[in-house]
């Protein structure tokens, strides 16, 4: 069996290729609530009833809030948040309260 060698300059084409493709796909699903990096979207759902957004092709809807903790629904599961709390894993994405606002929730979901 001969093995083919791929040189140095196609090879980083390769993987700039596939890392394009890669953070195109996360940031797919990213509206005008969610701002998305490579690995994490900064989330804000309005604290009203029903308010909810999708992010990485998963819904996150606004349930309750206090002063520092947040209910939200992400992926059809219940999950309380407070401010400073290590992320919670949720259908396969890290969720964490980054604020809560009169008006907003913010949260950071990474994959």
């Amino acid at each position: 069996m001969r093995r083919v060698l791929i040189s140095k300059a196609p090879r980083r084409i390769a993987v700039a290729l596939a890392s394009a493709a890669l953070g195109l796909t996360l940031l797919t699903g990213c509206g005008d609530d969610v701002s998305c990096g490579l690995d994490q979207c900064t989330v804000t759902i309005q604290r009203e009833t029903n308010a909810s957004v999708d992010v990485l092709g998963v819904e996150a809807k606004f349930i309750s809030a206090d002063d520092s903790t947040v209910t939200l629904e992400v992926a059809g599961q219940q999950v309380q948040l407070t401010t400073g709390q290590q992320p919670v894993d949720v259908g396969g994405l890290q969720v964490s309260l980054e604020s809560v606002t009169t008006d907003a929730v913010k949260v950071k979901v990474s994959q």
